[in-house]
């Protein structure tokens, strides 16, 4: 088998155990769950964890050149080693969303506006859910609900922080170190892609001699002027 034919096989399984793996987490810290209940959701993201685990232990043993793969997917590493990644895994979904594209550009703008949109929804929640579980704990904390750990996730992904909620233990400042590195990057993709939007808006209203060529249109002006050179070396019909 080749790592792409499991790839195929177990694209949906992986978006499922994330779906899997959110629904429990939430549940587990929202609701606070004790006794039997804990127990579900926590054999719930076991099995989830084992099912990443060997996804990338397999697709590392069919690699063929195993270091330059494991070198280009640190990302799947990083997933197996921390479960709050998992989720980010459901973004893969967002590739059966077919929007209707004129140019290779608006393809690319199109799916990093879903893409960032859909990572920093899921980023918020599961920052709100693990500060939440962090933080309760201690009697310091000013986070003790999930309306409350929400709206710090809110405020520290856009780099607002008004202060009101703040993490007071190591692990949710942990926590807030991750998201707001996120949502760096995601502001800043967003800042580039809407800047990219505005330029060809701009470009279009001008003159087409402006506006860049496509490869493919490369291709085709390539293609017409071989079958013309062809034709003038044709012999002449008699």
């Amino acid at each position: 088998m080749t790592e792409d034919r499991w790839r195929a096989l177990t694209y949906w399984p992986l978006i499922i155990a994330s779906a899997v793996f959110i629904v429990a987490y939430s549940w587990q810290v929202i609701a606070n769950l004790e006794g039997n209940a804990y127990v579900v959701t926590r054999i719930a993201m076991a099995v989830t964890w084992a099912i990443f685990f060997i996804d990338y232990l397999v697709r590392l043993l069919l690699a063929r050149a195993r270091w330059v793969w494991f070198r280009g997917h640190l990302f799947d590493l990083a997933v197996v080693a921390l479960p709050a990644l998992r989720p980010l895994r459901l973004l893969k979904a967002l590739t059966v969303v077919h929007v209707l594209q004129r140019t290779a550009g608006t393809a690319l703008r199109s799916r990093l506006a879903i893409y960032g949109a859909g990572a920093a929804a899921i980023i918020i929640w599961i920052s709100a859910l693990a500060v939440l579980d962090a933080e309760r704990r201690s009697a310091e904390s000013n986070i003790l609900d999930f309306g409350d750990a929400v709206w710090w996730a809110f405020v520290t992904i856009t780099t607002v922080g008004y202060g009101d909620f703040y993490p007071v233990t190591g692990y949710g400042r942990a926590v807030a170190v991750l998201l707001m590195c996120g949502g760096v990057a995601i502001v800043g993709v967003v800042t580039a892609t809407l800047a990219s939007w505005v330029i060809e808006r701009a470009a279009a209203r001008g003159n087409d001699t402006d506006e860049p060529a496509t490869r493919g249109q490369l291709r085709e002006v390539s293609r017409q002027l071989a079958e013309v050179t062809a034709r003038l070396g044709e012999p002449p019909q008699r």
